[in-house]
C-alpha cells in the first residue's frame, strides 16, 4: 500500500538502478581504465564527446569533481573565477575552487542562479598588480539553488560570445543539462560549441547509480586526465559503473519531461496552501518554496517524514522538492493528498 511506501523527494540522485540497468552494469566489458584499457569507459567518453560536439571526454565519479578539475585545468592560482552566488561550484563544493586551484571567487547577485553578460561585465576586474586577473566564467545548467531555473541557447550564446571577447574561459556544470534540454529545446551539439568544457552528471535526472563525464577539447582533457589522477580518480575496472550511463543516456533521456510535469503539479497545490509563502518558478524538476513564519523547514518536514515523504529544508524557511524516475504517478498523487491535509496553526 502507498502509505508504507518511502516517496524520497530529496534529490534526483536517489534513484536506484533498474533491473535493465543492472543487466547492462553485469555485461558490461571492462579493463584496467587508468591504463585506457577499460572498452566501456571508453565507449561512455566517446559517446559524450560526440553528443556535444567535442573532441575528447573523461569519465569520473562525480560532479563535483569533473567540476574542480576543469577549474583546475582553467586558470593559474591568483586568478578569479566568477560565477552566480548560488552555483554548486560556490555553495556545495567545499571551497575546493581555492584549496585546489588557488584562485579567488567574484560572486555575482542574479536571478534564480542566473547570470547574463552585463552581470559579468560590471564583476571583472581591471588588470592590476594588486588584484586578482578574471579568468574564468562558471555557469550551472539547470540552477539547483534557483528552482531548476535553466539558460536557452540564445542566452548561452550572447554569455559565450562575452567570453570570447574578453578573454574569459566558459566551464558549463552540466548537473542537469539534460533537464534543460528537454525544456529549452536546444541541441547537445549546439551546448557543447557554446562553452569551453562542460560537466554532464548521470546520477541525476538521468538515473545512473554514479558518475559524470568533463568533455573538452584534446589538450585540454588529456591534462584533465593527469588531474583525475591527482584527485583520486582513476577507477581502474570502471566500465560496470560507465555501462550504467551508457544504459541511461540511451533510455531515459527522453522520460524528463514527465519529472517537470511532475513538479508543475506539485508546485500548484503547494501555491493553493496557507502556509506556503513563495515558490520559485517551476522549470524543470526541482521545486523550491519558501513558508510563511513562523513554520520553519523543520517542522514541515518532519510532518512530512511521518506520512513516509522524505524532503530536505534548504534554508530556515525554504524546502526542496525534487521528482525524478522512481517518483511515479501514483505518489504523487497521495503527496497531493498530504500536502492538502495538512494543517499549522
Amino acid at each position: 500500500m502507498m502509505e508504507n511506501r518511502i516517496i524520497d523527494l530529496r534529490s534526483d540522485t536517489v534513484t536506484r538502478p533498474s533491473v535493465a540497468m543492472r543487466e547492462a552494469m553485469l555485461d558490461a566489458k571492462v579493463g584496467d581504465d587508468v591504463f585506457g584499457e577499460d572498452p566501456t569507459v571508453r565507449e561512455l567518453e566517446e559517446k559524450l564527446a560526440a553528443m556535444f560536439g567535442k573532441e575528447s571526454a573523461v569519465y569520473c565519479p562525480s560532479g563535483t569533481m569533473c567540476n574542480q578539475i576543469a577549474i583546475k585545468c582553467h586558470t593559474q592560482p591568483m586568478d578569479e573565477m566568477i560565477c552566480e552566488r548560488l552555483s554548486h561550484v560556490y555553495q556545495y563544493e567545499n571551497g575546493g575552487f581555492a584549496l585546489h586551484s588557488g584562485i579567488s571567487v567574484r560572486l555575482i547577485n542574479g536571478v534564480n542562479g542566473m547570470l547574463t553578460p552585463r552581470d559579468i561585465a560590471e564583476s571583472l576586474l581591471p588588470k592590476q598588480d594588486w588584484l586578482a586577473r578574471s579568468r574564468l566564467v562558471v555557469i550551472e545548467n539547470t540552477a539547483n539553488k534557483g528552482g531548476g531555473s535553466y539558460y536557452t541557447e540564445a542566452e548561452m550564446e550572447e554569455i559565450q560570445a562575452f567570453c570570447a571577447g574578453n578573454g574569459l574561459r566558459l566551464h558549463l556544470d552540466g548537473a542537469r543539462i539534460f533537464n534543460a534540454l528537454a525544456e529549452n529545446g536546444g541541441s547537445t551539439v549546439a551546448t557543447g560549441g557554446m562553452v569551453d568544457s562542460l560537466s554532464i552528471c548521470l546520477s541525476k535526472g538521468l538515473g545512473a547509480p554514479v558518475g559524470s563525464v568533463l568533455a573538452g577539447q584534446r589538450d585540454f582533457i588529456a591534462e584533465a586526465r593527469r588531474w583525475r589522477k591527482s584527485f583520486g580518480g582513476g577507477m581502474r575496472q570502471g566500465g560496470m559503473l560507465a555501462a550504467a550511463g551508457i544504459y541511461a543516456l540511451d533510455h531515459h533521456r527522453s522520460r524528463l519531461a514527465r519529472d517537470h510535469a511532475h513538479a508543475r503539479i506539485l508546485a500548484q497545490a503547494l501555491a493553493e496552501r496557507p502556509w506556503v509563502e513563495e515558490i520559485l518558478p517551476v522549470k524543470t524538476n526541482i521545486v523550491i518554496f519558501s513558508l510563511k513564519q513562523p513554520l520553519l523547514a523543520s517542522d514541515l518536514t518532519l510532518r512530512l517524514k511521518d506520512q513516509n515523504i522524505l524532503a530536505i529544508p534548504f534554508s530556515q524557511q525554504q524546502v526542496r522538492f525534487v521528482t525524478h524516475l522512481d517518483i511515479q504517478e501514483d505518489m504523487v498523487e497521495h503527496t497531493l493528498k498530504i500536502i492538502n491535509s495538512l494543517q499549522f496553526p
